[in-house]
Parts: structure tokens; C-alpha cells; sequence
């Protein structure tokens, strides 16, 4: 089986759950520290060896485009005034991968977005990430999906499990345990009522599709708003071919939400040599400060 080298990056969305913030601004350019989240997203791919990468955008999103070309000017302004290490840095963003832009046009759901990339993607097997959706840079999630992926030739789903009660945020999962350890997915359902949902099993932002997935998508028909749900045409394509999942629980930072944005940006600043130890000291003279005070 060939290897896996086509990423697909939905980046269209409006980003509303981080208004005002995201309204002149993509919600995927909101920094982490000091990146965008979009770059935590390619990184991740690439240190995967998918280099050939698809991120589906929408209007007022062209900051993304920007800010992975290369930049004259400001390598210019920085080669002058001797700041090799920030030249690096800029000069690297440019060289990341191989990355192709495609805009979604209307906004009709993730599924839609997922079917822009038919063209570029082909037959080939590919991967998508979801751009508000980062994972700590020391998981293997993608590549335990990849492995399962290249042993079983199946679709893979990447699931968390998640407070019954937040489930109705999420693609819902069914699985059964095969008899060789592998978790297969036999039904999904889009947001269901905690006391309908058929596990606590969530679906999250990585997804690895056979080309199958777009005949499921055009398919399937339109649900609330006209839009286009991928979690209802991955129900479709369960019945016709295999769909597999990856069980984990740790490392996942969903960036559309302020909550967990806010703990992305403080254990990801911890983990940094060149700022972790200020910013911990920092971190319990506020906790200290706060306990005196309460």
C-alpha cells in the first residue's frame, strides 16, 4: 500500500464561538504562544509525512495564505538589522510543505469543505485535520491512524471519550471490539442528546478517508441550515466499506473554544526552554496572590 502524502485542512469556518476576536481576524490565525494554531496543525502533518497539503478556505481568510508565503520584505528588514534567528524562523514558515489553497465558496458545513478537495485529492487515500483542533507535538495519534490505515486499508476516525454530558458537541461514535483489537465504527450520529447517544466515544478533528467519502458526501442529503455534515456521510460510507477508530484521550486542544484555548496557550508556553521556567514563577505568583486574596 503506497504511502499516505495528501492532507486536506478545512479552514473556512467563521469562527463564531470566538467573536469578537475572529471577526476581522481567522480564528485559525489565533496565536498559541506565539504561532498561529493553523502552523501547530501543519507541523503535525508534516512531521507525519503528509507533505501535500490542501487548506480550504473562505473569504477574509487570506491572512493564511500570507503568512506561509514567503515575506521580501520582512527577510529584507531583518537580514539589515542582524537578526539571524527571527530570519530563520520566517524563512522556515515558507519552506513547511507543499501547501495548495482552494476556496470553499458558501459556507454549507464540514462535509461540503471535505468535498472541495475532490479534485486535488483524487483516488488517493487522504488525511484531514481540522485547523482548530491542535495536538501536543509528543502524540502519535495520526500516526497510530496512519499505521491502521496502511495494515487494513479502512477509513479511521480519531475518538475521545468525553463527559456523556458533552457529547451533544460532538460526532458520536458506536464501536464494537473485533476479535484482533482493532475498534470498528458501526454507526455515527451528529450531536446527539446525551440520552440518545450511543457511547461518549467523540469524534475529533482527524479524519483518514479512502476517495469513497466524496461519493458519501454527494449522496448524502443536506441537513439543518442546507449544510453538508461529514458525520452523516461517514454513517453512509460505514455501510459500504470499513471505518475504524483510534482510541485516545490526552493532547487535544480545541482552539474554537476560549477555555481550552487558554490552557493550549499556558501549557504550551510551559513546555518552551526559553520561556517556561519565567512564565511558571509568573504562574504561581498569580495562584499565591489569589489564595491571599480569597
Amino acid at each position: 500500500m503506497s504511502q499516505i502524502t495528501k492532507v486536506v485542512i478545512p479552514a473556512a469556518g467563521l469562527g463564531t464561538r470566538f467573536l469578537p476576536a475572529t471577526k476581522a481576524q481567522p480564528k485559525e490565525m489565533l496565536p498559541v504562544v506565539d504561532k498561529p494554531a493553523i502552523q501547530y496543525v501543519i507541523e503535525e502533518a508534516i512531521r507525519n509525512d503528509l507533505t501535500n497539503i490542501l487548506v480550504v478556505t473562505g473569504r477574509g481568510k487570506r491572512s493564511i495564505e500570507d503568512h506561509f508565503d514567503q515575506s521580501f520584505e520582512l527577510e529584507q528588514l531583518l537580514t539589515e538589522s542582524g537578526r539571524s534567528t527571527e530570519l530563520e524562523v520566517v524563512r522556515s514558515i515558507a519552506r513547511l510543505g507543499n501547501i495548495h489553497y482552494i476556496r470553499q465558496g458558501r459556507p454549507l458545513g464540514l462535509g461540503h469543505a471535505v468535498l472541495a478537495a475532490k479534485a486535488h485529492v483524487g483516488n488517493d487515500p487522504f488525511v484531514t485535520m481540522l485547523a482548530d483542533d491542535i495536538m501536543s507535538q509528543d502524540s502519535d495519534l495520526l500516526a497510530r491512524m496512519l499505521q491502521l490505515h496502511h495494515r487494513t486499508g479502512a477509513n479511521v476516525l480519531s475518538l475521545m471519550e468525553v463527559p456523556r454530558e458533552q457529547i451533544r458537541l460532538y460526532g458520536c461514535a458506536e464501536i464494537v471490539q473485533e476479535a484482533d483489537g482493532t475498534t470498528r465504527v458501526v454507526s455515527v450520529v451528529e450531536k446527539p442528546d446525551p440520552s440518545d447517544a450511543p457511547s461518549t466515544l467523540a469524534i475529533t478533528g482527524r479524519y483518514l478517508f479512502t476517495a469513497q467519502i466524496f461519493d458519501a458526501i454527494e449522496t448524502t442529503p443536506s441537513g439543518k441550515n442546507g449544510e453538508f455534515q461529514l458525520t452523516d456521510a461517514i454513517e453512509q460510507l460505514s455501510r459500504t466499506q470499513p471505518v475504524l477508530g483510534v482510541v485516545f484521550q490526552h493532547g487535544r486542544y480545541d482552539i474554537g473554544d476560549k477555555l481550552e484555548y487558554l490552557r493550549a496557550v499556558v501549557e504550551m508556553a510551559l513546555l518552551r526552554e526559553d520561556i517556561g521556567p519565567a512564565f511558571a514563577a509568573d504562574l504561581r505568583a498569580i495562584m499565591a496572590r489569589e489564595f491571599e486574596a480569597s
